[in-house]
């Protein structure tokens, strides 16, 4: 019986391995490094020097209809959730998801949301946004589906992986800073 498109995930989850092992069957390229958990932006920011290419914050939110959303923004992306649902065509301002429908949707944990998190919505219930900034053709960095290792990237490679999985993204505009700051 087909699962309806508001029914949780069934399916276990896949693990870094197992994202790893689908990213080299299906031919792209990838550099993994394994670190210390980081949780924000902030934490991140002290990898820098072993991983180069642009970072990412990523975003799981949804709309007053229920709408789902997976926002993955350059990490100096001044993303303004009352404003946001106007770029996206939502429903309604935008609030962020539970842990308990991050881990049903996409099979992470707070702290762990990544644009490759998609792989587990199999139902394709949820709508891909990436940044236009973070789409520059510079690689790009995102977790495994946890946040104890980056994966980095190069943008054809990122947008096969998207539409492989059949999350054809939506590439929006969203702010940076003007202050010399840079991702």
């Amino acid at each position: 019986m087909p699962q309806s498109r508001s029914a949780p995930l069934t399916r276990t989850p896949l693990t870094p391995d197992e994202l790893c092992a689908h990213l080299s069957a299906q031919g792209l390229a990838f550099a993994r490094v394994d670190h210390e958990a980081v949780f924000t932006v902030a934490e991140s920011q002290g990898l820098r020097g072993t991983l180069p290419g642009l970072h990412s914050k990523n975003l799981f939110v949804k709309d007053k209809k229920g709408r789902l959303f997976l926002v993955s923004a350059r990490e100096n992306a001044r993303i303004d959730l009352k404003r946001l649902h106007e770029t996206l065509g939502a429903s309604g301002r935008l609030s962020f998801c539970s842990a308990e429908q991050l881990m049903e949707r996409l099979g992470v944990t707070p702290g762990s949301v990544t644009a490759f998190a998609v792989i587990n919505d199999r139902d394709g219930v949820v709508t891909m946004v990436l940044d236009r900034n973070l789409v520059t053709g510079e690689d790009m960095n995102f977790h495994p589906l946890v946040n104890t290792a980056t994966l980095r990237i190069a943008r054809d490679d990122m947008l096969a992986f998207l539409r492989g999985v059949d999350h054809e993204p939506m590439i929006v505009d969203l702010p940076v800073p003007d202050d010399g700051q840079s991702g």
